[in-house]
């Protein structure tokens, strides 16, 4: 009977672990093929299709495993099916309006924050001569290095 338990023990983490398996990498990797296939299947001519690629090219042909697409005017190029990677919608996207800026509450405090750090500063900085600020060390050439001096003959 000792057996049974000793078996029961290890089937118990491996049924686990398959089951953490299955929905943690098997489900959600059908799921994403069965929707791939299925935006393969809504493909008709006229859609703007993006490829593996990254190319963006206007359906004018389906055919049995691939499809003609027109990248430019006059520039078709055959690719297959699978590396379609995404539809993009039939109608044009809408401009696209420019995000609104935060409400000018919370930028005057930042602009109080900036002319009284201006203010805080000390002017014995822009009151000396330029003469009384340091100047810049000269740049010193660095002399070539002997390879190998220590092992001489």
């Amino acid at each position: 009977m000792q057996q049974q338990g000793g078996l029961m023990g290890m089937m118990l983490p491996l049924a686990m672990f398959a089951a953490i398996f299955y929905f943690m990498i098997i489900r959600p990797q059908k799921k994403k093929q069965r929707a791939h296939e299925e935006m393969l299947a809504s493909i008709s001519r006229g859609d703007t299709v993006i490829t593996a690629g990254g190319f963006f090219g206007v359906v004018r042909e389906i055919l049995d495993d691939s499809y003609l697409i027109e990248l430019d005017e006059g520039v078709k190029a055959r690719i297959l099916k699978s590396s379609i990677s995404m539809k993009k919608g039939e109608s044009s996207p809408a401009p696209q309006q420019p995000k609104k800026k935060k409400s000018k509450k919370n930028e005057q405090p930042a602009q109080e924050a900036e002319t009284k750090q201006e203010e805080a500063l000390p002017e014995t900085a822009e009151a000396q001569p330029a003469e009384a600020q340091p100047a810049e060390a000269p740049v010193q050439e660095e002399k070539p290095r002997q390879v190998g001096a220590g092992f001489e003959k």
